[in-house]
């Protein structure tokens, strides 16, 4: 259905839709600021789910995809194990209890929303995300060794994707377009070689 590549034989992966269900139910409840810093480490380095190639692919594919990058790699784990039931019990995982804790957030900050202390912390709390964001970043960095484009020409990218989104001001939907073709065409042309 979603998944970039089967996964392979062996124990490897959740041995029930409870377990999918349980793990992303815990991996959305570290995720104060963004699951995706911590999700590499669940399902690649604790689970053991996935290599860190298999996460690399399906976070690229993910992010360029609508919706909520970590959304759609719950989807696609759970498609992965389980076909659609694993993929609807992935995201009801990653969703239900972020969803509760949201709506209990979201009364509460109505009423401290006025508050300076409550305003300061949660101003604060946008360096602690974005430290996330990098961190994962350069723990998946390594993987980039292996990828068909090779860590210059992915640098290049990844940079001309900064420029374009940070500071030049353009829509993500064409620099996805843009230079994800670009990517795709030069990994094309490499892998040919091969």
């Amino acid at each position: 259905m979603l998944a970039a590549s089967p996964p392979a034989p062996g124990p490897r992966g959740p041995a029930s839709l409870r377990d999918l269900f349980v793990a992303f139910t815990a991996l959305a409840l570290q995720g104060f600021g963004g699951v995706l810093a911590v999700a590499q480490r669940v399902l690649v380095e604790q689970r053991a789910w996935l290599t860190k190639a298999e996460f690399l692919e399906l976070l690229a594919l993910a992010q360029v995809l609508p919706g909520p990058n970590v959304c759609n790699l719950a989807l696609m784990i759970g498609d992965r194990y389980f076909g659609l039931r694993g993929a609807l019990t992935a995201l009801a995982g990653m969703m239900l209890a972020p969803l509760l804790i949201v709506v209990a957030l979201t009364m509460a900050y109505a009423s401290f929303a006025q508050v300076p202390q409550v305003a300061g912390a949660l101003r604060g709390m946008g360096a602690v995300a974005a430290g996330l964001i990098i961190g994962t970043a350069i723990n998946l960095a390594g993987s980039l060794r292996t990828s068909a484009l090779g860590v210059p020409t992915a640098a290049l990218l990844g940079l001309a994707a900064f420029i374009a989104v940070a500071l030049a001001r353009w829509p993500l939907v064409v620099v996805l377009l843009a230079l994800g073709c670009i990517g795709f065409t030069l990994a094309h042309i490499r892998l040919g070689r091969r």
